[in-house]
């Protein structure tokens, strides 16, 4: 068991940086899909300040199906194309959103939410599914971000189980 109790950090590339080496001890614990997916949605929820919704959409027939998540009830299935989730398993690359209600694709499912950054999850080409955080801080996620999350993402599709 990963015991996590410390949040402070010089930078924020420091944060990724220890997120990173802390979370991948903790997917070690198990393969299985559902379980990682549900802890690091609580390890990220932990870590990223000012955000209010933080989970993921996996790719199911073709369309993003919720999956674990943090904060409120949100939209159980997004087509192709549709929202930040959508556009960015169109893309194959991250959306970052300062302001969402800005955005004429967005999907809103909490109304606190001003800004959003979605990254996928990839293996050999394919997105599994996506990384999607929810901020009621406007302009919260930045490059840094991204970087981060996107590592983050690597290794979520790296260290699961994704055939159950």
């Amino acid at each position: 068991m990963v015991h996590i109790e410390e949040k402070s950090f010089g930078s924020k590339r420091e944060m990724y940086e220890s997120m990173f080496d802390a979370l991948r001890a903790l997917l070690e614990e198990s393969g299985d899909r559902v379980a990682n997916l549900a802890n690091t949605s609580a390890f990220l929820k932990f870590f990223l300040e000012e955000t209010n919704w933080v989970g993921f959409y996996l790719v199911k027939n073709g369309v993003l199906v919720l999956g674990p998540f943090q904060g409120k009830p949100a939209v159980t299935m997004i087509e192709p194309g549709h929202g930040v989730c959508g556009t960015a398993l169109v893309q194959k690359k991250t959306q970052v959103v300062e302001n969402v209600h800005k955005c004429e694709n967005h999907i809103a499912c909490d109304s606190a939410s001003l800004s959003e950054i979605v990254v996928p999850m990839q293996k050999d080409g394919r997105v599994l599914g996506v990384i999607d955080i929810d901020s009621p801080a406007e302009a919260r996620f930045d490059e840094e971000d991204a970087a981060g999350l996107e590592k983050i993402a690597r290794l979520l599709s790296e260290q699961i189980r994704w055939e159950d």
